[in-house]
């Protein structure tokens, strides 16, 4: 299917990027599997290549380009590369909009060189034990103290939590109960402050070269200058920045999707059962048409909102449903063709099955499935 949303100069840094992973990524991926995190140099030579930080602002280092096309290429690039990948997208998606919108001028002096050029790895911390997508269940606290904060609590489930230099916290500035959504308040907390400790890099199910964590605030003394954007104003700051980060993932999940679809088709036509390729069985054959279909017109639909948020008119409304439709048929698709594939397909050495492990947390992560349809639901006036 042609593409049109995207322009020669996208095409270009694709290879780019490309070449990049194939360099920089592939050689190291299963050891970086095996290890449960990523080498942190990689961020360092992807900031050198322009790979992460190309939409921090020039003055700061980066390549000064405000186009979400250009993220969706290198996510899509790393779900083409299947395991072992680096978080580039959180770096790119999901914590560059927060410092480059929300950061004073002092703070883009201190934070954004070393982020643009892969040495200052960021990550955001809004899940707790106790409150996952209910963000209003938040109960990690910062207590104002003179020009600090001082910040209590837990968070898990923390993507780059072990790797991170800058965790945006997200934190209850706020007892009253009359100040609802006022309530919350991002604070900075930088690698090194005391009473800032790491827990785990947890086990998790796929994406094992991503490592996640817990952390833990114990009374650190973060200060007034840290806070980013205003005080009472996270949860706002939050509701801006997520159809970004929920597009980032559907972009993912269709490339992944086409991506094992892809290797599937071709398996199909060259393994033979009952002297014929297994393919040409109708059912089979019915099966591959369903999904090269379905593909095709979610592709339609993430296209359709890149070309939103590049005009700044992509709604959330839209990004709930391009990220619960994509990531519930990436599911579908990656099952089928482990099916497709047989016992084959519960081999790790085959791409499907890794991608089966991988896949299943897309409709959890940046918002559960049924988070983005009670959003789709309650602007349909039910």
């Amino acid at each position: 299917m042609r593409r049109t949303v995207y322009q020669p100069e996208h095409e270009q840094f694709r290879e780019v990027v490309r070449e990049f992973l194939a360099r920089e990524v592939a050689p190291h991926a299963q050891a970086w599997e095996k290890a449960g995190i990523v080498d942190r140099h990689v961020y360092q030579s992807a900031g050198k290549h322009g790979v992460i930080g190309f939409n921090v602002p020039e003055e700061f280092g980066g390549g000064g380009v405000n186009d979400f096309r250009f993220n969706a290429v290198v996510a899509e690039e790393l779900a083409k590369a299947g395991p072992g990948t680096p978080a580039f997208t959180l770096h790119n998606d999901i914590v560059a909009p927060y410092l480059t919108s929300l950061s004073t001028p002092e703070q883009k002096q201190r934070w954004l060189p070393g982020f643009a050029a892969g040495e200052l790895i960021g990550a955001i911390a809004m899940s707790e034990p106790g409150a996952g997508s209910d963000l209003a269940g938040i109960r990690t606290r910062a207590e104002a103290d003179g020009d600090t904060w001082v910040l209590s609590g837990a968070k898990t489930f923390i993507s780059s939590g072990i790797n991170c230099d800058l965790v945006i916290v997200v934190a209850r500035t706020s007892a009253s109960p009359t100040r609802g959504h006022r309530a919350f308040s991002l604070l900075v907390v930088e690698r090194g402050m005391p009473g800032f400790a790491r827990g785990r890099n947890l086990d998790k199910v796929g994406l094992k070269s991503q490592d996640t964590a817990e952390l833990f605030f114990d009374q650190v003394q973060v200060p007034a200058a840290n806070v980013l954007g205003e005080v009472g104003r996270g949860f706002y700051h939050l509701m801006h920045n997520l159809p970004a980060e929920r597009m980032s993932i559907a972009v993912s999940a269709v490339a992944g999707a086409r991506a094992i679809f892809t290797g599937t088709l071709e398996y199909a036509k060259s393994r033979t059962a009952f002297g014929q390729p297994i393919g040409s069985f109708q059912h089979n054959r019915f099966v591959l048409a369903e999904l090269d279909t379905e593909l095709d017109i979610a592709q339609v639909f993430v296209d359709r909102c890149l070309e939103a948020v590049v005009a700044g008119e992509l709604s959330a409304v839209e990004a709930a449903k391009a990220k619960w439709w994509t990531t519930e048929l990436q599911k579908r698709v990656v099952d089928a063709c482990v099916q497709l594939h047989g016992g084959y397909g519960y081999m790790l050495e085959f791409p499907v099955a890794r991608a089966y492990l991988d896949a299943r947390v897309q409709t959890i992560y940046g918002g559960t499935t049924e988070i983005m349809k009670e959003i789709v639901g309650r602007n349909l006036g039910v």
